[in-house]
């Protein structure tokens, strides 16, 4: 059977009036009744726009000519904002940004249920360039050019975009993409290496690695490529992994002695080790959040929130490897911290027993399923943080009330998630205090967001 042609769509720009913004951050136009949904352009705006894709109910296009701009237009900070794809608001100034985050939390409280908190709290702002700490790199040979490109992909493709530098990724890699691209050029696997993956822990922790860069390849390297690695990786300061199959063979080849672990610190006073800071150490490939100063402002609103008491059990729901048990440990009387990766489980375990805290253990359990029976739960708990995956925390939150802890934090990277959550606890008996964003990843459209939950 012939596969059915996609229709050519019109080759000429149209003008289009942009009303709102969508979710995803386009343009809303509007032509004969029908959505256009214009990327690259902002509200109140009139542009020329270039179709990309006609559908049945609304055409995507992209703005090509500004005719009338917004006040909230910026020149981009980035000169590959054009054609990468790991940005898309950076022709939106940082203010304007974290507004419409704040306004797509509302957006989604209110369809789910005409929700809203007590209190909208101002939303959490940090860097807006050199933030990134976590990524990964696409690596191409384009034969074409005889040229090897390192970055992110472009927009709406899985071309390697052609950068120079990343200008929101932390500089210790994001300046370096030339200096990646030749050293690629000159390995034997040029052409089939695949990608980087890039972790940045804090600078100068004893013991730890700062950057790791883990090279993924799908043939042997040779001793050669072994050693050009090695090289560039002491030049850089940069400590090199190779993953030639899945994660678990992944293994440190550059510094040669050394744990297989970077670290990053938060200033949490720790009164079991009389330290100022909790450090908390992990592998390259484990989730960190990307973002360092929001991850720490983050921590310490939910301390403040949960505000613990003396003799007061904390329960931390999808804790990985401790983020926010390692710090909650340092105020309360006990801490148990449970995730669904057992190997996160066992990286809380090493950096409980690294900041000398007895008080928090870890487990592994399936939060899909109703784990109020299981042993670790069996004396309740006073307080309860969760920070679930975008999917959210919808079995979780039908079974919190059974503990009938007096405070809830809800950490959230889909505001959908936790505004449809939000409702069940507020069933369930609780009351929302307040609730605001975190602009975790300034210049993309990821809204990330907190919300504190009381019992009535």
């Amino acid at each position: 059977m012939a596969r059915r042609r996609r229709k050519k769509v019109p080759q000429e720009p149209i003008q289009c009036d942009i009303l709102n913004l969508s979710h995803e951050g386009r343009g809303i136009a509007k032509l004969e009744g029908k959505t256009q949904f214009v990327e690259g352009a902002l509200a109140g705006e009139t542009v020329m726009a270039q179709y990309i894709e006609q559908r049945g109910k609304f055409d995507e296009l992209k703005a090509v000519e500004v005719l009338k701009a917004s006040d909230e237009r910026v020149e981009p900070p980035c000169a590959h904002a054009q054609i990468c794809g790991g940005c898309s608001l950076q022709h939106m100034g940082s203010e304007a940004q974290i507004q419409f985050k704040q306004s797509v939390l509302k957006e989604q409280f209110e369809h789910f249920g005409n929700l809203s908190p007590d209190e909208w709290i101002a939303p959490m702002q940090g860097p807006t360039l050199g933030y990134r700490g976590k990524a990964r790199l696409g690596v191409r040979y384009v034969s074409k050019r005889e040229e090897v490109l390192v970055g992110f992909r472009e927009k709406r493709n899985s071309f390697i975009a052609d950068m120079r530098q990343c200008e929101v990724l932390d500089p210790r890699v994001g300046h370096k993409l030339l200096e990646l691209r030749e050293l690629v050029a000159s390995l034997s696997v040029y052409q089939s290496l695949p990608q980087f993956e890039v972790a940045m822990g804090g600078d100068g922790i004893e013991g730890y690695d700062s950057v790791a860069l883990v090279v993924r390849h799908m043939n042997p390297l040779l001793d050669d490529d072994i050693e050009k690695l090695k090289a560039f990786a002491a030049q850089h300061n940069i400590a090199i992994y190779l993953q030639p199959g899945g994660i678990a063979t992944v293994h440190k080849i550059w510094p040669e002695s050394g744990l297989e672990r970077l670290a990053y610190e938060l200033p949490v006073a720790n009164p079991a080790n009389e330290s100022d800071v909790v450090t908390m150490a992990f592998h390259p490939m484990d989730f960190t959040q990307v973002n360092a100063e929001i991850n720490q402002k983050m921590i310490q609103r939910t301390l403040d929130w949960l505000d613990i008491q003396p003799g007061e059990r904390v329960l931390d729901l999808f804790c990985g490897l401790g983020n926010f048990t390692i710090p909650l440990a340092t105020k309360a009387d006990k801490v148990v911290g449970v995730e669904g990766d057992d190997a996160m489980v066992v990286r809380g375990r090493e950096n409980a027993k690294l900041n000398k805290l007895e008080n928090v253990e870890f487990f592994g359990a399936n939060l899909q399923a109703d784990f109020t029976k299981e042993a670790w739960a069996a004396e309740g708990f006073d307080k309860i943080l969760i920070d679930p995956p975008r999917s959210g925390a919808l079995d979780v939150v039908n079974y919190l009330a059974n503990f009938n802890a007096k405070r809830v934090v809800y950490v959230s990277c889909n505001p959908a998630t936790l505004a449809r959550d939000a409702g069940v606890l507020i069933e369930k008996g609780y009351r929302m205090l307040n609730a605001g964003v975190m602009d975790m990843f300034p210049h993309t459209t990821h809204v990330e967001s907190i919300a504190l939950f009381e019992k009535i």
